[in-house]
């Protein structure tokens, strides 16, 4: 397991123009939509592993759950990923103050978002947040990947380009945590797949008001959206390469997040663009 880094961006994006991506309408708010999600959905994931983690240390919470035995690679691997999952929902606060400068109105929708997540989070059991959490982070990982071998980032502006390729390549470094805390809290099947559905369902359902929220302020409709991404270069399009293809291959029984290699796409897409991951600093806690 390669080390999992906390570091630290400093960026200004008081310069991001409205419309960084690619100065397209449609697609920044597409963009902005799953951004607006990351501060609290991060700190869930923390919240959701480290239930576990104090229960390997302390009494079990849950009767039918014992005590974990966390070897000390993966208990640093879990450390590193709260201080990159702390630094990343940091980060983008930042940028929703940003966005709120920017003149749209954005505290409507977080405030439902976060009454609805956190309602949905104290009712559900700890292993299925867990479980949400591992399958989440299998989506991220394939927005991660996508951000470097789709070179989605050469269009973004170049604060944003610094944000997300940052976040993309650590989201590859601890795409494996959760999952493999779930390993040891719970391996069963059912489990795995039950968050994953409700990963499915909260995650497009969420990023997909998100994104109906910014684009009526943008003042698009459908005809308008769709006018919009033509305009963009022909990629593989998100909702197959994470809703469809990541589904299936987190279905598989033997899957795990490892078995896509994808330790060395970020460093060598930096690489050929004259940038590199910010100096890194100890690992702490969201």
């Amino acid at each position: 397991m390669n080390p999992i880094v906390p570091r630290d961006l400093d960026v200004d994006f008081g310069a991001v123009p409205r419309h960084w991506l690619a100065r397209n309408a449609t697609a920044t708010a597409i963009a902005n939509g799953v951004n607006l999600l990351f501060p609290h959905g991060e700190r869930f994931f923390v919240r959701s592993v480290k239930h576990f983690l104090d229960q390997a240390v302390d009494e079990p919470r849950d009767a039918k759950v014992g005590p974990l035995s966390i070897d000390p690679t993966l208990r640093a691997a879990i450390k590193g990923f709260f201080g990159q999952e702390g630094r990343h929902a940091r980060a983008h606060d930042q940028f929703n103050q940003i966005l709120r400068a920017q003149g749209y109105e954005i505290d409507r929708f977080l405030a439902h978002y976060h009454r609805l997540s956190s309602w949905l989070e104290a009712h559900n059991p700890p292993r299925l947040n867990l479980a949400i959490t591992a399958a989440a982070e299998h989506f991220t990982a394939i927005l991660a990947e996508g951000a470097f071998t789709e070179n989605v980032l050469d269009a973004a502006a170049p604060e944003m380009r610094q944000l997300l390729a940052w976040h993309a390549a650590e989201e590859l470094e601890h795409k494996a945590v959760a999952f493999d805390v779930l390993r040891r809290v719970d391996p069963s099947y059912a489990l795995r797949i039950a968050g994953l559905l409700y990963a499915t369902a909260t995650l497009g359902g969420f990023w997909l008001w998100a994104a109906i929220s910014l684009l009526r302020q943008e003042r698009r409709d459908a005809r308008g959206a769709w006018r919009d991404l033509g305009k963009m270069p022909r990629r593989d399009p998100i909702v197959a390469r994470v809703f469809l293809r990541g589904i299936w291959r987190y279905l598989a029984p033997g899957f795990h997040p490892n078995n896509r290699p994808t330790d060395r796409i970020a460093s060598e897409w930096m690489a050929a663009r004259g940038m590199s991951l910010p100096g890194s600093t100890s690992s702490e806690a969201a």
